[in-house]
This record gives structure tokens, sequence and C-alpha cells, in this order.
């Protein structure tokens, strides 16, 4: 089924397309802990059906498919595509690619034993229905698992006006407990909850059109000392630095789950 594209798909599909390269080796995302602190949420064991959703440039479908799992990929973006099937050729691993759209998954009902997304629910203008079309693919008895940056409550429109500067495809970083009750909305069981921050280099994240607007946001936001973005940013000799406070939230799928409205 053909699905026609918002403003907002579009915004983000340019955004993916310019950066799906220097997004694929920018060495963060495959940082060892915080991927390991993933695998171990995901839970995979061999011959598992698994569906990353929002997958980028694949960096996570393949690590999970070295562990034996039948993975599936699917992202917005054809570049991010391009770039997954050339990480998973180099890294000698089988991952089924699609691109699509996480609100309209195009896989049957109870298809997967786990399904994940990571750092893709600040791109989603309504990240409740895609989870909710997660849960619709996830068999009952599996895990959904979502990972994404979350500010304080305190922090959020001043993260929420950074992100937004940096990446103009950003909608909106969930909270933790505003991620926490989506779940509950979408009627799954918590399983476990990780939180780790991420550290980056404010340079190695921002277009060169944007860099002279986010200097001078996070020099006053250093200079105020009141950590007003929620990033903990600091001066360092070579530039500045900042984390992403990311959280792992796990769910399973009840094994009586009804269908949820709207999925």
């Amino acid at each position: 089924m053909s699905v026609s594209r918002t403003p907002h798909d579009t915004r983000i599909v340019e955004q993916f397309t310019r950066w799906a390269k220097p997004f694929a080796e920018l060495a963060i995302h495959a940082e060892a802990e915080s991927m390991a602190q993933t695998l171990a949420a995901c839970a995979v064991t061999t011959g598992m059906k698994v569906l990353d959703v929002a997958c980028g440039p694949g960096i996570i479908a393949c690590e999970l498919a070295r562990t034996g799992a039948q993975v599936t990929g699917i992202d917005l973006t054809p570049a991010m595509i391009q770039q997954a099937r050339l990480r998973a050729d180099s890294m000698h691993v089988s991952v089924a690619y699609h691109v699509g759209n996480a609100l309209h998954l195009p896989f049957q009902a109870d298809s997967f034993d786990r399904v994940v997304t990571r750092y893709s629910f600040h791109h989603m203008q309504e990240p409740g229905k895609v989870l909710a079309e997660m849960v619709r693919v996830c068999r009952p008895g599996g895990r959904i698992i979502v990972i994404d940056a979350t500010p304080a409550p305190e922090c959020q429109e001043g993260y929420d006006r950074a992100e937004t500067l940096r990446d103009p495809s950003h909608t909106s970083a969930l909270t933790l407990p505003q991620l926490v009750s989506l779940g509950a909305d979408a009627g799954l069981s918590p399983v476990e909850m990780h939180q780790y921050r991420l550290e980056s280099r404010l340079q190695d994240q921002v277009a060169p059109e944007d860099w002279n607007a986010l200097q001078a946001l996070f020099a006053e936001d250093i200079a105020g000392g009141q950590d007003c973005l929620g990033m903990g940013a600091w001066e360092d000799a070579d530039g500045i630095h900042f984390y992403f406070p990311i959280s792992i939230v796990v769910w399973s799928k009840s094994t009586h789950e009804k269908a949820i409205a709207g999925a």
C-alpha cells in the first residue's frame, strides 16, 4: 500500500539524505557501552524475528543480525537504507531492509518477537501512533524497546530549542515520564528501564550554516551555569562538548493483548 508523504516526512528525508553518510560514520552511534546496553535490553536469541523501526544506517539492525536473529529494518529515507545495506555487506550479515513509514508498517500483526527503535521518537509528530504500530506487529509475549533522548521535564523546552536548531526534523524529545505514559496508554507491561549519557562534540553534530547560532546558544547556557538545555554542556580545548540524556525503555506485549484502536 502506498502511503502519501507529509511535509514533515519530506523534512526528515531531506535532513537524513544529507546526513546519511556522516551519520553512519559518527562513532558515538556505535559506542560500545551504549551498544551493549541496547543489545541486553533487546535480549535477542538465535532465530528470533526482529524489526528495527526507523533503522537509519542499520547500526542496531546489523548488530542484532550478528546474534543470529532474523532481522528486518525499515526507514523512511532511501539514502539511509542504502547506507544500511552497505553496512550489512561489510559486516557479512543478512538484514531485510525496506523503505517505509513507521506510522504504516507494511507487516502483518504479531510478526516479530522483538520490535526496537533507537533515536527516532523525537522525529515523530505522533509517537504514540508509531508505538501502536510497533505493538501491532509484535507477537504476544514479545518485547518492544524504545531508546531515545529524554530530557528532564524542566529542560524539555530548552532541549527542544537546541535540537530543532541543530536538526530541523526534530519535533520534541519526550521526557521519561511521557515516554513511560505512552507505553501505559498502549496497554504494555514495563520490563526494564535504563539511562545513560552519550557524550558528543558540538561541531561533529552541526551543519556549517547552523554553527554560529548553536555555538552562541550553548555558550550562553554554559555561562549561565544552570544547564537550561539539559545537556550538561562544557567548553574544552577542542570545542564545546555536551551529552544526550538517553533512556532505554522495554515493555512486553501481553499474551492477551487486544487490538489498539487506530492501529
